[in-house]
């Protein structure tokens, strides 16, 4: 059991939260979600102990032990891959490098023997007999491969350490497991791994994560970040949402209801005061006024976009044509004779493994690489609008405000027009005036998506448009582009944004292009059958 009690923690004049009580209970997972800044990451380290509240504190039950996905990916680099999984288990690998040491002694003494054998039924305790082949069993789940194991981990790339990282963190069955964004740098099957591994998973999770179907699928619970408390609810994510929402409507609707009555009390009391043979009635009605509370608005710090796509014209029924597309990038021919016709309302999720495939086919098809091979062509009624992964070209440089930047891009030069779209992009008062060149990567994405916006295009290209964003920015491109009702081609690390957008899977293979028209989950369910 996991107890943290009247935990509070200030930053100078700043309250990140604020007696903070909640018990985590085994065999539960909890979705740990806030607005960007709201102390997620943080409140995993004030629990892990690596920072101090400034009241209250953390326990935890007597004799268990708390493991943590490891954020540096650089601490273990002299290491090898096998020793950095078990050094998860810090007791463990304590034990095995004071088991060598002592075998390796020359001058073996009586009591050396004796520590040895107490060392020895405490690694059996532990299942140290089992600890190689317990990592390794993680890793492989994890898609890493048998000749990796004994490489030194400064030899991987970055999403090969961040699965080693993983695999050291679930390493020998912790009480409590902490993970701050697990699912980002792993591929579709380490995920879908990682999704099993953890419904099966008996003990306490505390997990952070912007993958919206991840915590749908593992969660038991969420712990929202709000305002310096954290409020606990049962369910997914899915549930939360729909609960705050519901909420929040009901909230307003009761607002509403009560300031109308208000507004009938106080229009007869205006009018009836002065009247003899109403004034009872009046003064009745007052009091009723006096007593008639509005109910207490519960704020929040989430800002959520406002995301809407619109055609300036419709679009035909020919969209796009694409004949034998063939490109080669630094030596490795990453697009092989692609073939697809684009069809009036078709939605097109780029899937799979290689994203400079995808990223090099958007380009080509926006014109702004030449393919080596091959032809398309897009139907007259088409105008594009494109949303490219790295958009850094677009502000690097500027000496722009965010209005005279978006400005370019419009039609209606009118500053207050620029301004209402900078403010559904929550870019509103001083915000639309910093210049554009100092801008988050998220920022930059929403000034992109106001960009797009302004364009009036029937056909979208969005390269990972999710990438950057917080949740509640997912949760509004999300229902944006839903809604939309042109055609798309995009890609997207967001299992929700796929599975809710798309109705046509592609896959950029070296055997060829694999296209599918179904939903991605059931693309996921039978993806065996199409290797």
């Amino acid at each position: 059991m996991l107890d943290v009690s009247g935990v509070t923690l200030r930053f100078g004049g700043r309250t990140l939260f604020e007696d903070v009580n909640i018990i985590f209970t085994k065999g539960n997972c909890y979705g740990i979600i806030g607005a960007n800044g709201a102390g997620k990451s943080t409140f995993l380290r004030i629990i892990s102990g690596d920072i101090e509240p400034s009241k209250g504190g953390v326990t935890l039950s007597p004799g268990e032990r708390m493991a943590v996905l490891e954020q540096d990916h650089f601490k273990y680099d002299a290491f090898t891959v096998r020793d950095t999984v078990i050094m998860g288990h810090t007791r463990l690998y304590q034990i095995i490098g004071e088991k060598e040491k002592l075998y390796a002694k020359t001058d073996f003494t009586e009591e050396d023997g004796i520590h040895l054998g107490n060392l020895e039924g405490e690694f059996a305790e532990l299942d140290g007999w089992s600890a190689e082949s317990n990592a390794d069993q993680l890793l492989q789940g994890l898609g890493l491969p048998e000749s990796f194991y004994d490489r030194k981990m400064g030899d991987l790339t970055g999403s090969q350490k961040v699965k080693v990282l993983l695999a050291q963190a679930l390493f020998g069955n912790p009480d409590v497991l902490l993970l701050d964004e697990p699912t980002n740098h792993l591929d579709l099957d380490s995920c879908r791994w990682l999704e099993e591994y953890l419904l099966n998973f008996e003990n306490t999770v505390l997990v952070v994560s912007h993958d919206r179907h991840f915590l749908n699928k593992v969660c038991t619970h969420i712990a929202d970040i709000d305002f310096s408390k954290v409020t606990l609810f049962q369910g997914n994510y899915d549930f939360w949402y729909e609960y705050t929402q519901l909420s929040l409507r009901q909230n307003k609707d009761q607002t509403k209801k009560i300031e109308t009555r208000r507004k009938e009390l106080q229009d007869f009391i205006t009018r009836f005061s002065a009247n003899a043979s109403k004034s009872k009635q009046a003064t009745s009605r007052k009091k009723l006024l006096e007593n008639l509370e509005l109910p207490e608005v519960v704020n929040s710090s989430r800002r959520y976009p406002f995301i809407s796509f619109t055609q300036d014209r419709e679009i035909g029924n020919d969209v796009l044509f694409v004949r034998g597309l063939t490109k080669t990038l630094f030596g490795r021919k990453v697009l092989d004779n692609i073939s697809f016709t684009m069809d009036k309302g078709d939605a097109i999720a780029f899937v799979g493994e290689d994203e400079v495939a995808n990223t090099t086919l958007f380009r080509i098809l926006m014109g702004e690489i030449e393919p080596d091979a091959g032809e398309f062509k897009w139907g007259i009624t088409t105008t594009r609008s494109f949303l490219p992964k790295d958009n850094n070209a677009f502000f690097e440089g500027s000496e722009l405000s965010l209005v005279d930047w978006l400005r370019q891009y419009s039609k209606d030069q009118n500053e207050t027009y620029i301004r209402g779209f900078l403010g559904r992009m929550l870019f509103s008062g001083e915000e639309a005036l910093k210049n554009a060149s100092v801008l988050s990567g998220g920022e930059k994405v929403r000034c992109m998506l106001s960009k797009m916006m302004l364009s009036g295009s029937n056909v979208l290209l969005l390269d990972d448009p999710t990438n950057h964003l917080d949740l509640e920015a997912i949760t509004a491109v999300n229902e944006g582009v839903k809604a939309f009702k042109g055609s798309m081609l995009f890609t997207s690390h967001d299992h929700e944004f796929v599975q809710t957008v798309a109705n046509r899977i592609m896959e950029i293979r070296p055997q060829g292009l694999l296209d599918k028209r179904m939903l991605y989950d059931e693309y996921l369910e039978r993806h065996a059958e199409f290797v």
